[in-house]
């Protein structure tokens, strides 16, 4: 017997809805049978989610932090009541599963963060705040302690109290690359690289909850920049004064950058 492609995708649903739920199904799957994908410029419309429910999956979702954070929000706002939630369910989040240890292990932009960025820049109702939601999460990353580490977020998601053994100290990356994250972590708890599985588990989780916490409030009408209240400190703010994208004639003064400048610059005042 043949059939055709939408018989054949049909067939798939049926099989696959009957050993996991067809909810469960890939999202290339659901692409090819709406026909529908994502178009540069274009956005989809955020609703509300619970930070400790997102947070809980991107805990146990593994395969990366830039996977996991993409994929449980992505996720979660494909099972929303967003009126968008099939076309979130069409967009392959697989393909952020490269961003792991700061891009396939370059240790550049941790994965936390690349993977939000790139979430954050298709949704609409967030009030226009796209840049203040990135940059807010950007030095929220830079100077809070993290993982969380508090018995409210651990068991919240669903993480146990001998699991804390693995992680050691929390940190503070002063930084957004995966090299300056995991090396002051390695410094405060004594752990090595090879060893950080469960604390960059818990990190992602602390990522998302913070991140859904903001598209929440920015959902809800409120001012990022103020809430918040993280922008880029006073020593880069003096550094931004000479070193800008305004000093074309200086090329050495020509520069484009919000993340702190003196975790690997010395300062320098004339």
């Amino acid at each position: 017997m043949k059939m055709n492609r939408r018989d054949a995708l049909h067939h798939i649903v049926g099989i696959s809805g009957v050993a996991v739920g067809a909810s469960l199904l890939p999202n290339s799957v659901i692409a090819m049978e709406t026909g529908y994908i994502i178009q540069p410029g274009e956005k989809l419309r955020y609703v509300p989610l619970d930070p400790m429910t997102v947070a809980k999956l991107a805990y146990n979702t593994g395969n990366g932090c830039m996977y996991q954070v993409f994929h449980s929000v992505i996720y979660s706002l494909g099972q929303s009541n967003s009126v968008d939630a099939e076309k979130f369910r069409t967009i392959p989040t697989a393909l952020a599963a490269y961003g792991w240890a700061g891009v396939m292990g370059q240790g550049t932009i941790c994965g936390n963060l690349n993977a939000l960025a790139m979430l954050v820049n298709i949704l609409d109702d967030v009030n226009g705040q796209q840049s203040a939601l990135v940059d807010a999460m950007y030095r929220f990353f830079e100077r809070e302690t993290l993982p969380y580490s508090h018995k409210e977020f651990i068991d919240g998601i669903g993480s146990t109290d001998d699991k804390t053994l693995e992680v050691g100290q929390s940190s503070i990356a002063n930084s957004i690359t995966c090299h300056s994250s995991i090396s002051n972590w390695s410094k405060a708890s004594g752990k090595s690289f090879s060893q950080k599985k469960e604390r960059c588990y818990r990190l992602s989780a602390s990522v998302v909850h913070k991140l859904v916490e903001l598209l929440n409030a920015a959902h809800n009408g409120a001012d990022i920049a103020q809430l918040t209240g993280l922008t880029i400190t006073e020593e880069t703010a003096q550094c931004q004064t000479c070193h800008s994208t305004s000093k074309p004639l200086a090329p050495a003064s020509s520069v484009k950058t919000n993340m702190e400048c003196t975790t690997c610059h010395t300062g320098h005042f004339f």
